[in-house]
């Protein structure tokens, strides 16, 4: 009875490993991938999506550009920037909030892969966002209105070396 009581809880751990590991990430020479993974193969500047969505308002895209914040909280979204002054930044979500970034990758270049659009973000989302960059509360308050930015949904992330 014994072992098999052993091997029932054995089981059950290694269940339990399997079903807490929701950020799948694969590691390589080129870096970490997460999601469904991405590549540089035909990836373009956040520079030329900035460009391209001056036209649209909504397209697939592959993307490499670097971070310049993470989710303080769980790592649910980051922020992309460019070194160009007076370039806008660009937040990151993951599709159907599947993976998570580590936080520890501000300055990093990544590769993303999936949809960039121009959206209108409610002042609660905005505020959401704030909290979970440690924004203050006084900081938080004077969020009072909606703002028109670039978002991207990535299905999947490469983070380089």
């Amino acid at each position: 009875m014994t072992i098999l009581k052993n091997s029932f809880y054995l089981v059950l751990s290694a269940l339990m490993l399997v079903a807490c590991s929701s950020n799948k990430t694969v590691s390589n020479q080129g870096g970490q991938q997460f999601g469904a993974g991405a590549t540089e193969k035909g990836a373009i500047t956040y520079e030329s999506l900035v460009e391209k969505m001056n036209k649209t308002n909504e397209m697939p895209a592959k993307v490499t550009g670097k971070i310049s914040e993470v989710c303080k909280v769980k790592g649910c979204w980051m922020t992309m920037v460019s070194d160009k002054p007076g370039t806008p930044e660009m937040r990151v979500t993951f599709k159907n909030y599947a993976f998570f970034m580590p936080m520890d990758i501000v300055g990093k270049t990544v590769v993303i892969d999936g949809v960039a659009a121009v959206e209108t973000i409610p002042v609660a989302d905005l505020r959401h966002y704030a909290e979970d960059a440690g924004k203050s509360k006084e900081e938080i308050a004077k969020i009072t209105e909606p703002k028109r930015e670039l978002t991207f949904e990535a299905a999947g992330v490469l983070i380089k070396n």
